[in-house]
């Protein structure tokens, strides 16, 4: 079989990937020199702690499996099984940490709640107040600038595997048949649009009412920390924002513990993870309304910059990037992906939201098993 992937994203990417390990050949077209999107502009994390139950929680878990199955081969990606912690700090905060960790579904994400000694224990880089922390041992990290380009070298390895960067897929042309923007056409058995938060042109044309929408956020990255972070953090915000945490103890902290203003204004949480160099990667806030602002705010990273220096005890190293970053979303946010035959031999695969680094694996997987890899 042939399988051509548009999109350079860690979701085409993993497509890629399931294709030549099931002993097909792949061509992966992406219309910049290299994917630029939200595969790059994440946190790395493969983030299992916050996700609904159900089929969510599920592909998850699957996906923590093949990344680090993956990791095993390709050590570019950085895969560390590192979990993370959330602290707490008051009583409100410590009853919605105890009801996830009183889920029927707690020991599938490994989640426990410590003291604050516990989890320094873990973290020794935590030296700021909180009174215990919500640990959840199934979450890890990868490189997302640097992944999908150890994710192809591994492809070319195969011998199966070509990538064509700077070029646009304009046009369907037959069943499994693409041409791109310089006049080429790509046959193949069937085509995979994985093609993120570029829901225009072609997309638009193959799904006029695709059930996507697009969110926008902002992060930062600073110098090296000059010492391990040995987990990924979030804060009690987090709480608010994943589906997980859901319980009448959450209800609660919504109604009596307000966010603080800049944080409520951009629906905000604390999410961080510590890069190999040693810088840490901090966010986010989120952005729904069309058209999406061109300038990144200074007041959220503020926020964050506080946040983080109440956990770290210490100030935050010298930030070295800021970025804006946008993912597609499904407008159901209780699915997991959009996944649509749009022509003969031709299937859209977008909307992951959030969730796309984590869950890509076990997307693509899925993929290759109903399309019948």
């Amino acid at each position: 079989m042939r399988v051509i992937v548009i999109g350079g994203g860690v979701v085409g990417t993993m497509h890629a990937w399931q294709a030549v390990e099931r002993g097909h050949e792949v061509v992966q077209i992406e219309r910049e020199a290299e994917a630029r999107g939200a595969s790059l502009r994440n946190f790395g994390q493969i983030w299992v702690s916050g996700r609904a139950g159900g089929a969510e929680l599920e592909t998850a878990l699957r996906a923590r499996e093949l990344w680090e199955r993956i990791g095993e081969r390709v050590p570019g990606l950085g895969f560390r099984a590192i979990g993370s912690l959330t602290p707490v700090r008051n009583a409100r905060e410590h009853a919605v940490a105890e009801a996830a960790v009183a889920r029927a579904d707690a020991a599938d994400r490994g989640y426990a709640l410590l003291g604050a000694a516990e989890a320094r224990a873990i973290n020794p880089a935590l030296r700021g107040a909180f009174e215990a922390a919500l640990w959840c041992e199934r979450d890890a990290a990868v490189e997302p600038r640097t992944a999908q380009l150890h994710l192809r070298e591994a492809l070319r390895a195969s011998g199966r595997y070509t990538f064509l960067p700077g070029r646009e897929v304009r046009e369907v042309t037959g069943p499994g048949a693409v041409r791109d923007d310089h006049g080429d056409v790509h046959r193949g058995d069937v085509v995979v649009l994985a093609t993120g938060a570029w829901l225009s042109g072609l997309v638009r044309e193959l799904a006029p009412d695709l059930p996507v929408r697009r969110v926008r956020l902002q992060m930062m990255q600073t110098e090296p920390l000059g010492e391990p972070l040995t987990t990924s953090v979030a804060d009690a915000d987090s709480f608010r924002y994943y589906p997980a945490y859901r319980s009448e103890a959450l209800d609660e902290l919504n109604a009596e513990q307000a966010q603080a203003p800049v944080a409520a204004a951009h629906k905000m949480q604390l999410l961080m993870v510590q890069r190999r160099d040693g810088g840490l990667t901090i966010g986010d806030t989120h952005e729904y309304e069309h058209p999406f602002a061109f300038d990144t705010l200074e007041e959220p990273y503020d926020h964050l910059t506080g946040v983080v220096e109440s956990f770290l005890g210490r100030p935050l190293p010298k930030i070295r990037h800021r970025w804006a970053g946008v993912y597609a979303q499904c407008t159901d946010t209780t699915r997991v992906v959009h996944r649509e035959q749009v022509r003969d031999g031709v299937w859209l695969v977008t909307g992951p939201g959030g969730r796309g680094m984590t869950c890509s694996p076990a997307i693509a997987e899925t993929t290759a098993n109903e399309l019948g890899w």
